[in-house]
């Protein structure tokens, strides 16, 4: 594998020019430049990054920190970010930490930092669903520019988001204009932030409807507990106390249908279904659900321009902005209907 010392060989000049060239110094001469391109280009030079950074003082490398877990909007902000870093040629280096012990979060948040740092990113992502992910980041002295995907906007950080609240009122106004007035809401994890936007839009939504809101019910984002509280539903449909179910994530609706389609309620006939996130599988799940789309590329595309907008140095030309990620979308199949007569 060629070398910088065989590069300026073949192009007759130091590996210091060398160096400058790859390192994009403009004082190199166009035609230096040139041969040393030409080199490079024949020989298949890679410089190494350690020594890039060490000449330009940065090392191109971004950190994420992840309180999520494998959850679908999460991972999907993860994936989007990382991908739109990659492009704009940044590393990313991830870590992931767990919210079940808030005993020992404090301290994982403090020892994930101290890793990044170590590793000399150039700026922090965090992507912190729950407040306990946007509380530990407070308290840490992260001493580069952060970026929190974070749909309240919390004070004093840089916040980047997808907005949950408008997606809330797309879905519940769905449901209105089928003319459900019995809509119960099975909300995600109170701590989450997304859990509480999604819930303000279904709650505005009903009470402009002139509905007293009925009371939420909870899950933890799994289909296990949309399942548990589905076969509760069932009893609640056959009753007559509900017709319309607005789930604040795909995942809970799948068991929240798997519970129907068991007690033998018929959807969208007897009980309408929306879901929240358009996970892939949501247009095979029985019925197809209705949902709404999150474009999570475009919000990891502004969460990356957003990063780049803090690291350029001062009196520098100010980087192209990514366009804002489009606002939620719904997309109706056939999981809802008209209210039952």
């Amino acid at each position: 594998m060629a070398n910088i010392f065989d590069v300026a060989t073949e192009a007759g000049v130091s590996h210091q020019t060398v160096s400058r060239v790859v390192n994009g110094d403009p004082t190199v001469r166009p035609a230096t430049k040139a041969r040393v391109d030409a080199a490079v280009s024949k020989l298949n030079y890679r410089p190494s990054a350690a020594a890039r950074a060490l000449a330009s003082r940065k090392t191109r490398t971004l950190g994420l920190i992840s309180t999520g877990g494998p959850l679908f909007g999460p991972s999907s902000i993860m994936q989007g970010f990382d991908g739109a870093a990659r492009q704009a040629g940044y590393q990313v280096s991830i870590a992931s930490l767990p919210t079940d012990d808030v005993t020992t979060f404090a301290a994982g948040m403090r020892s994930a930092v101290d890793a990044l740092l170590g590793q000399n990113v150039e700026a922090i992502v965090l992507i912190a669903p729950d407040t306990a992910g946007i509380d530990a980041i407070r308290a840490v002295d992260v001493g580069r520019p952060l970026v929190a995907a974070d749909s309240t906007a919390s004070e004093g950080l840089v916040s980047v988001s997808l907005d949950q609240y408008a997606g809330a009122v797309l879905a519940t106004r769905h449901l209105v204009e089928l003319g459900h007035r019995r809509i119960v809401h099975v909300g995600g994890l109170s701590t989450w932030t997304d859990a509480r936007e999604r819930e303000r839009g279904w709650r505005d939504v009903v009470t402009a409807a002139g509905v007293e809101p009925l009371p939420v019910v909870r899950g933890d984002w799994s289909p296990e507990s949309g399942y548990r509280i589905g076969l509760d539903l069932a009893d609640r449909a056959k009753r007559g106390e509900i017709t319309a179910v607005f789930c604040a994530n795909d995942q809970m609706a799948l068991g929240i249908l798997h519970a129907l389609s068991e007690r033998r309620i018929r959807v969208p006939d007897q009980v309408s279904i929306v879901g929240f996130d358009d996970v892939p599988e949501a247009a095979h799940y029985i019925p197809p659900l209705t949902t709404v789309r999150q474009d999570f590329a475009a919000l990891g595309r502004q969460i990356m321009s957003t990063v780049e907008a803090l690291l350029v140095p001062q009196g520098a030309p100010p980087v192209v902005q990514a366009a804002p990620a489009p606002a939620p979308a719904l997309v109706v199949r056939e999981s809802t209907g008209p209210a039952p007569a």
